[in-house]
This record gives C-alpha cells, sequence and structure tokens, in this order.
C-alpha cells in the first residue's frame, strides 16, 4: 500500500468506525477478516506459514482454520483501536482481566522498576490503556517511525492519547530515556517478539532460529528493573484475557551479552508457551524466522515481509 492511501485509510479508521455501535464494529471487522482471508494474499499466507511452525502437526485443513480465525483475530484488534478513543473509562476497565497481575503491582511497589514484554498477540493497546486506566499508572512505549511522517504522527497521536510516553524506534535516544524511567521506579512496555533492528538477540522459537530484540533484558539487566512477559489472548466474551508470568531473572554470571541473551531465550520460550495456546490470538502476518528472511544487498536479512510495513 503506497504512503497517501494508508495514511487516508487509517485516518478513516479512527473518524468513521469509532462512531459505529459496538456491535457492527464488530460484525464490519469480521466481515473484513473473512475477505481478506479468501483473497489468500501475501500477509494471510505468511500467518498460515507462521502458524504451521506454532502447530507443526496440523492439517492443511486446520491451518486454514487457524488463519480465518487469526485473521478475525487481528481485524478484532484493529476495530478495537479504532474504538479506543472514544471508549468510556468504565468500558476500558472493563475490557481486560489480566491474571498474574500481583506481579505487576508488586513489582511496581517495590519501586526497581518494570518491564513488560508482550509478543504481538490479541490487543497491547487495549491492556495499555488499561494499565493506565485501571490501575493509574502510566508507561513509555517505542513505536516504529512509519512513512509518511503523517501516518506516524496519527499512531504516536492515539497511543499518547491513551496515556502512553511514546519515543521512536529510530534515533539512538530511546534506550536513554527507558532506562531512567526505569531507575525512577517507572514502567516500560515494549513489544519484542519480533527484531526490527536487524542486530537482536537469536533466539530458539518453536524450534527454529529466529531473532528478537535484546533491548527488553538489556534494560533489565542494565537497571535491575523486573523484567516481566506478558501474554494476551481473546475469548468469545468482548473481555480481552491475559496473563503476567513470573519475572524473569538476571543470571548471576556471564558477561551482559551473555546474560541478555539468556533471558532473551527464556522471554522467547515464554511467548511460545502463550502462543501454543492461542494460536488464532497472534498476528504476526511477517517473516520471522531466520529460514525465511530473504538477503538483502550486503548480506543483512530483511526482515519486512513483502505485505506491507507493521503498523503495530
Amino acid at each position: 500500500m503506497s504512503e497517501k492511501p494508508a495514511d487516508a485509510l487509517y485516518g478513516v479508521g479512527w473518524s468513521t468506525v469509532k462512531k459505529l455501535p459496538e456491535p457492527v464494529a464488530t460484525a464490519l471487522g469480521r466481515r473484513i477478516a473473512d475477505v481478506a482471508w479468501k483473497r489468500r494474499g501475501k500477509g494471510v499466507l505468511r500467518l498460515e506459514s507462521n502458524y504451521a511452525r506454532v502447530v507443526p502437526d496440523a492439517s492443511a485443513r486446520r491451518l486454514a482454520e487457524l488463519s480465518r480465525a487469526g485473521m478475525r483475530s487481528y481485524m478484532r484488534y484493529w476495530m478495537e483501536s479504532f474504538r479506543l478513543p472514544a471508549w468510556s473509562e468504565q468500558r476500558i476497565r472493563g475490557g481486560f482481566a489480566p491474571e498474574g497481575l500481583h506481579h505487576l503491582t508488586d513489582g511496581l511497589a517495590s519501586d526497581r522498576g518494570v518491564v513488560l514484554a508482550l509478543p504481538h498477540m490479541a490487543n497491547w493497546d487495549l491492556a495499555g490503556a488499561w494499565v493506565t486506566t485501571r490501575l493509574g499508572v502510566p508507561f513509555t512505549t517505542v513505536v516504529e517511525r512509519l512513512k509518511p511522517e503523517s501516518l506516524y504522527d496519527r499512531f504516536v497521536a492515539y497511543r499518547e492519547g491513551l496515556g502512553m510516553e511514546v519515543l521512536p524506534h529510530t534515533g539512538g535516544s530511546a534506550f536513554g530515556t527507558l532506562a531512567r524511567r526505569l531507575r525512577e521506579g517507572g514502567l516500560v512496555c515494549l513489544v519484542a517478539d519480533r527484531d526490527l533492528s536487524a542486530s537482536g538477540v537469536e533466539v530458539k522459537f518453536f524450534g527454529e532460529a529466529a531473532k528478537m530484540p535484546a533491548g527488553p533484558a538489556i534494560l533489565a539487566a542494565r537497571t535491575g528493573a523486573l523484567l516481566l512477559p506478558v501474554t494476551l489472548w481473546y475469548d468469545a466474551s468482548p473481555v480481552m484475557r491475559g496473563r503476567v508470568h513470573p519475572p524473569i531473572e538476571i543470571p548471576t554470571t556471564g558477561t551482559r551479552a551473555e546474560q541478555a541473551a539468556a533471558m532473551t531465550q527464556e522471554l522467547a520460550d515464554v511467548f511460545a508457551a502463550g502462543i501454543a495456546e492461542h494460536p488464532q490470538d497472534w498476528h504476526m502476518l511477517q517473516r520471522l524466522w531466520l529460514a525465511d528472511l530473504e538477503p538483502r544487498p550486503g548480506g543483512a536479512a530483511d526482515a519486512d515481509d513483502s505485505s506491507g510495513t507493521e503498523k503495530r
């Protein structure tokens, strides 16, 4: 999708979909998902290919069912996201039901700082809005700098409107700001199952090599903050479910690089377990595993799928 139509499309979503009654928006999202699934475009095929690694014994029919459910889950994310700015505080407070919340609240009470690390599951924007609204806790996050700039500005304004401090992924200053927030006892939330920097840590993920960002582990190791994995999923209700997992401990031996690698592998293992339980809610429409990445000129791997730039 070219830059100007993409910006216009998202603008229509935020200006129009948020005005629809919730049942109408839900039905519209499902209809769009089913049309996209039937067209069998590159994104749907990539999603299905990724699910084949998550559920390796699945038949072709089962993978097709999963990809259809995955597209419906993905469009539920977008319909919710377009409507979130219009949700009441009461609707946000009742829209998410996490398990293991004490890991987060105890961590924040300790003033150590907390890093929440999530995969691309369900709706992390809703989880973030719930944290700022229900818990009353602000947090800092990082987003990919998108083109055109106006589209990036839309995403920043949207997330800032939900109570988040938003930093650009590029520019070099994000890490220092995140570390300062953690040393002040604050909260940092990062989506961490796909490396956008081409300098991530290699991990085993569902038995194959992939790269994931080292940032969450490095931040925790350098600041002493807690590193808490979080997984999210949907059920048939309007309420999103989730789990805050126990903290990933900092190894007592090894170099900083070795500590970060071990912690990132443990994070990947927790993500894998959560994704295996709810594969249809993992919205990975891009290449992830090293075996799937196309080499760039000069030998670097291309992490972006030809289906378009990731907007989350």
